[in-house]
């Protein structure tokens, strides 16, 4: 071999390297020859024996799970409507969650909007490609302004924490809240839900909330991807529901959130900007934004993408375009969306954050956060579209398949702006709009339920399923679990650009973490039991996504398949609904855009 040949490594370099490698063996070697095989197995000595948890009952009329701007308004609501109201989070009130991260709300007023409500809803349904539930998007714009109206009573708007101003009215109420406690199971009997279950995360406490109604404001979920803020939310109500009975929606979407490739993995660089600034009212803009443009343009054409403001008129943001023609092809954007300007810039004293990521502004000198430079997939990785997952809807209330269960927020299916995102600020108003609906309404029901005892059997089951990994010798730590969950789902070309080879292969690894990973989860304290019901949990979301994704044979907004990537009007105009079969598999429905799926007799 020639010194060339070393692709510019000296003689001497060459051989000091090829000895180091050869060092490195042996001292492999000797280690495993060290190694005394002889030895037990480590097992899982807990320090926090399940007989060491104290049981606590708690009741209610209406049980709100989740304190985000959902909760908040589910369980002012429910109060103001004359119900015994409980509240309880995994997180803290208003700082859990996405509520940190969302700072732009909107508000609609017909006194000063430049359309109709009617004009408002026709227009979301063209960007959605018909995929939202019209009946939750003009929900939407009539209720947001009274929505915001309040929020600014309590001082929303006066910081960027949102904990004390949700505080507010939650202590004038004196309504009972159980922070930082995961619910891990609801309880159902004789066909309804009655209460849930779950333990603290600071203290051996085992808790059953027994309630009338339960207002599910859990939030969305993801597979705990970097540079975004979703790392705590792991679908963990939609799972609670799905496993009681409830039919679940929309799993197929994606939220197309990038981050930046400096510090992608930091979630407050990508997005402090935002985190800092104070909450801002959004007006009636409707958009077609965040499905997986960029993702099937590093598929086709490689990363980086760089990215700025969205799309101008031709020959603004040339970068970008000329990305995107080079990519050809790829999700289908309706022609009304397209090349379109940016909305006007707000007043100088709103700039920043959310709406500069809108309006082309760039906060501090610099790129929106989160949004500028050269990017990332995977950042929201497990996450959809907000309001286009979570429980299947029966009615305008938030009523699931499940007597008694509502759910508001990101935890409803209600589809509001479908597939994609439509309208800038509409998650959080609509957060706030169906948390209120659904609060009253479960409030409405309590009155005329009668209480129903709780089968003590039933607790002491979820009792011994909540300590499971507690109790295990021998298994799988979460953490690793969860990593290997992450290389199977995140991948560009599973997750987002999809074909049925693939999501099948996925589905193969997936199907294996249920049925022999999940079973041999192991924890020693309180936080990696909450890391094993979560992992849990993200496994049976994974199942859903990629079943989903292969039964969906078009592609329309954030679903994209590569073996199919035409819209598919004639067989496709409905929702996917997800639910349990009498044997307990998964089973799969479709539920016609414009109607409402039926209660589970």
């Amino acid at each position: 071999m020639s010194d060339s040949d070393n692709k510019g490594l000296s003689r001497r370099q060459f051989i000091g390297t090829a000895g180091g490698v050869l060092g490195a063996a042996a001292a492999g070697a000797y280690v495993f020859n060290q190694m005394d095989f002889n030895k037990p197995p480590i097992s899982n000595d807990t320090p926090l024996p399940p007989s060491t948890f104290s049981v606590k009952h708690i009741e209610s009329d209406v049980l709100v799970i989740g304190s985000g701007m959902a909760g908040l308004f589910a369980a002012v609501k429910a109060h103001d409507a004359g119900a015994k109201v409980t509240m309880v989070s995994k997180g803290r009130l208003g700082s859990s969650g996405l509520t940190p991260f969302a700072k732009g709300i909107f508000s609609y007023d017909k006194n000063t909007s430049n359309m109709s409500i009617d004009q408002f809803v026709a227009k979301v349904s063209e960007s959605a490609i018909q995929s939202n539930n019209p009946v939750f998007t003009r929900q939407l714009a009539e209720h947001s302004k009274a929505r915001v109206e309040e929020l600014k009573e309590w001082g929303f708007f006066d910081s960027p924490l949102y904990n004390e101003s949700f505080s507010r009215p939650i202590n004038e109420r004196a309504i009972p809240l159980h922070q930082r406690v995961m619910i891990t199971h609801l309880i159902k009997e004789n066909g309804r839900v009655v209460g849930a279950s779950g333990f603290s995360l600071d203290k051996p406490n085992l808790i059953h909330f027994k309630a009338k109604t339960v207002v599910l404001c859990s939030g969305s979920g993801g597979f705990k991807p970097s540079g975004f803020p979703v790392c705590d939310l792991t679908h963990d109500g939609t799972i609670m529901a799905y496993k009681i009975g409830a039919k679940v929606t929309g799993k197929e979407w994606n939220d197309g959130h990038p981050g930046s490739a400096k510090n992608s993995g930091s979630s407050y660089d990508n997005w402090h900007g935002q985190v800092e600034e104070k909450p801002s009212i959004t007006g009636a803009d409707i958009h077609h934004d965040l499905g997986v443009d960029i993702n099937y343009q590093a598929y086709k054409i490689g990363p980086p993408i760089t990215m700025g403001p969205p799309m101008g008129p031709p020959g603004k943001n040339s970068q970008q375009q000329a990305q995107m023609a080079q990519a050809k092809g790829g999700p289908f954007v309706p022609a009304a969306f397209r090349q379109r300007s940016a909305p006007p810039p707000p007043p100088p004293q709103k700039e920043g954050g959310i709406l500069a990521l809108f309006s082309g502004k760039k906060p501090g000198g610099g790129p929106p956060p989160g949004m500028g430079g050269e990017q990332v997939g995977g950042s929201s990785a497990g996450m959809a579209i907000h309001k286009s997952e979570g429980l299947t809807p029966i009615n305008e209330t938030g009523l699931s398949t499940i007597p008694g269960l509502y759910a508001a927020g990101d935890a409803l299916g209600s589809h509001m702006s479908g597939g994609i995102y439509a309208q800038i600020g509409s998650s959080l108003a609509g957060s706030a709009v169906q948390g209120a609906i659904a609060g009253e309404a479960a409030a409405q029901a309590s009155q005329n339920t009668p209480s129903v005892s709780v089968n003590a059997d039933r607790l002491r089951e979820i009792e011994q399923e909540i300590f499971a990994p507690l109790k295990r010798k021998r298994g799988y730590s979460p953490a690793w679990v969860t990593q290997v969950l992450q290389g199977i789902m995140i991948p560009n070309f599973v997750l987002y650009i999809k074909k049925e080879r693939l999501l099948q292969a996925a589905l193969a690894y997936v199907e294996e973490l249920k049925e022999h990973h999940v079973p041999m989860l192991i924890a020693n304290d309180l936080h990696k039991l909450r890391l094993a019901h979560e992992t849990e949990n993200m496994i049976i979301t994974a199942e859903m996504k990629l079943k989903a994704s292969i039964m969906r044979k078009e592609s329309r907004c954030s679903h994209y398949r590569l073996d199919y990537p035409e819209i598919d009007h004639k067989n496709w105009q409905a929702w996917i609904n997800i639910y349990q079969d009498e044997n307990g598999n998964m089973a799969f429905e479709k539920q016609p855009f414009g109607s409402w799926a039926k209660a589970i007799s």
